[in-house]
């Protein structure tokens, strides 16, 4: 093990990998559009503002179990020497925070070089829809992880 919070981060990065590579494979030959039921400008309506404001919730849960866990670890300072033990599970909450804003930043900006250029058909590609999913999907699935991660640590 290089450090303690390894297998956070190992585990994270492998959920991404994982995630992309499933996504890649179950859009292989279909086409990849923006906007629903081909209107421009419809995705910014209704599901761009409900993507942000799920991932915006999970961030802030993920912030503050983060500010939580490790503030109540330091008020007790027999429990210094276990906030090791919390490391891997608080690497996939921050990475869970990485992906989620890598998740919004990008998804904006495709959407916004989408809206640009509406006749381009490839403005949005195969490969950032299936970024912009595997971020999305590894943000949540490391946030989720890590809290069943922290249960079993604090519980041992």
């Amino acid at each position: 093990m290089l450090f303690p919070g390894f297998p956070g981060v190992a585990t994270a990065v492998g959920l991404f990998a994982v995630i992309w590579l499933i996504v890649y494979l179950r859009t292989k030959g279909q086409p990849v559009v923006f906007d629903p039921g081909g209107e421009h400008g419809e995705f910014g309506k209704r599901l761009l503002p409900m993507y942000l404001d799920i991932t915006k919730f999970v961030l802030g849960l993920a912030a503050g179990s983060i500010v939580l866990l490790v503030g109540s670890l330091n008020f007790n300072h027999a429990n210094v020497g276990s906030l090791k033990s919390f490391a891997s599970p608080l690497f996939l909450v921050a990475m869970s925070i990485i992906y989620g804003t890598f998740f919004m930043i990008l998804l904006t900006l495709n959407y916004e070089h989408h809206l640009h250029r509406p006749n381009d058909p490839g403005s949005y590609s195969r490969f950032k829809y299936t970024r912009n999913q595997s971020l999305g999907f590894g943000s949540l699935a490391c946030f989720c992880i890590s809290y069943l991660w922290l249960i079993a640590v604090a519980t041992k």
